[in-house]
């Protein structure tokens, strides 16, 4: 029996890059499911936490990935531009976000199209691992779709012409996210059981091997 689990993500997160090339590996390899649901970073759904969070916050976040990258042998860098405009020193979030809307309902576009995570799997490389600066110019975003199965001009067509489905998608998501039991991402829900962070990807392997997970 094909098991399935939902998979809550962020466009900004690192961890959520981080953890791409498991998450593939897992559906390569088993008789699997991964319904992809993008959310909006948390600096959009609260802008207030990055104000509000404890000063070693930033710092740890930033050493914790750098480290994993490293132990995983994954090329990583923060992006450039980040996805999210926000003032370094005070962690303030600018009102004008050029980038994380667009890059978001473009993700909703392809999960509705069926081709989720070959979009993750394309964009997020572009935005993470540090082998393309300014990803936002140029022909970098809409080559990145094309690798991914999908047509750029139609995919940003759709978004343009009625972003207000695709915000209403993603409101869905954060929605059934925040019912999940917790609030960070990656996310993995298993028949409602939910596994935070990529370290905790063997632990919903497990999970699913009792629930009688195959081998393809």
């Amino acid at each position: 029996m094909t098991l399935t689990f939902d998979l809550y993500w962020s466009m900004r997160s690192p961890f959520c890059y981080l953890a791409l090339d498991r998450v593939l590996a897992l559906r390569a390899h088993y008789d699997l499911l991964v319904n992809l649901r993008v959310v909006y970073p948390m600096a959009i759904r609260n802008p207030e936490f990055f104000r509000n969070a404890p000063k070693h916050y930033r710092s740890y976040h930033l050493r914790d990935s750098n480290r994993v990258a490293e132990f995983l042998g994954i090329p990583y860098r923060r992006p450039i531009p980040d996805p999210i405009v926000q003032d370094m020193d005070s962690n303030a979030i600018a009102l004008e976000q050029p980038y994380i809307h667009m890059l978001t309902r473009l993700a909703q576009a392809a999960a509705e199209a069926g081709q989720g995570l070959e979009f993750q799997d394309q964009a997020m490389r572009l935005l993470w691992d540090g082998r393309t600066d300014n990803w936002d110019q140029g022909a970098h975003l809409s080559s990145a779709i094309t690798r991914a199965g999908l047509n750029p001009e139609g995919l940003r067509r759709a978004v343009t012409l009625d972003p207000e489905h695709y915000d209403t998608a993603i409101a869905e998501n954060q929605a059934a996210h925040a019912a999940a039991g917790h609030n960070g991402v990656p996310l993995f829900v298993f028949q409602g059981e939910p596994f935070f962070g990529q370290d905790r990807l063997d632990l919903l392997v497990w999970r699913m091997q009792q629930c009688g997970l195959l081998h393809r």
